[in-house]
């Protein structure tokens, strides 16, 4: 599915954020890239977190990513980064090989989450920052439109586009996904401390931080 979707994968992500999601990104690298990191960007798609890692001081991104269709678009945007493919439940490297790490809209997909986590936990050093920028659902108003733009257009839209019509999964993706709250005591039982979030963009998406124990 996510090969079929990776033509289009850049064009959905601006689409469904009305073009915030460049921000959104360079906010998740901010909030946990400092300068000279070693960095895994998980389920990095096209590669768009992982570029903002480096712009954000990385000496060092490395991005991974279980489809090769993306793997190839991220590799045309930035040759200088490392890109892998792999699994994030199985991640190829060492424990403590990484000083910060980060996954944008990529954490909700992986088949098992705790073990995801405790997975991003494992290869992060003791004092490494976790940053996940992820869909969530927003509360008061906004679920309105939330609930059209997400279950109606963007799956329409998603038909229309070439090897778009995977984007239906999306409203169920986001559906059966922890609230942030449930994410953040997620984190901490996988082994982070100074768990914390911040909802953006009018809370349909969440930032959650946090540092391995």
């Amino acid at each position: 599915m996510f090969d079929r979707i990776a033509p289009v994968y850049d064009l959905m992500n601006r689409v469904m954020t009305v073009g915030l999601d460049g921000r959104w990104r360079k906010l998740t690298a901010a909030s946990a890239v400092r300068p000279g990191d070693r960095v895994l960007d998980g389920c990095c798609g096209t590669g768009d977190l992982a570029v903002a890692d480096k712009e954000a001081g990385a000496s060092e991104v490395i991005g991974l990513d279980f489809s090769e269709e993306m793997l190839v678009r991220a590799r045309r945007k930035a040759p200088d980064l490392t890109w892998i493919r792999g699994d994030l439940l199985q991640l190829p490297f060492e424990p403590d090989a990484f000083d910060a790490a980060t996954v944008g809209f990529g954490i909700r997909n992986v088949d098992d989450l705790d073990a995801g986590l405790r997975e991003l936990r494992r290869v992060l050093r003791p004092g490494g920052r976790l940053a996940i920028l992820e869909i969530t659902k927003p509360r008061g108003p906004l679920s309105i439109f939330y609930r059209l733009w997400f279950d109606a257009l963007v799956p329409l839209l998603g038909k229309v586009l070439p090897g778009g019509s995977a984007y239906t999964y999306l409203p169920a993706s986001v559906r059966r996904f922890p609230g942030p709250e449930e994410l953040a005591q997620r984190l901490r039982a996988a082994g982070f401390d100074g768990v914390g979030f911040r909802r953006l963009g009018g809370g349909i998406v969440a930032l959650h931080t946090g540092v391995a124990r």
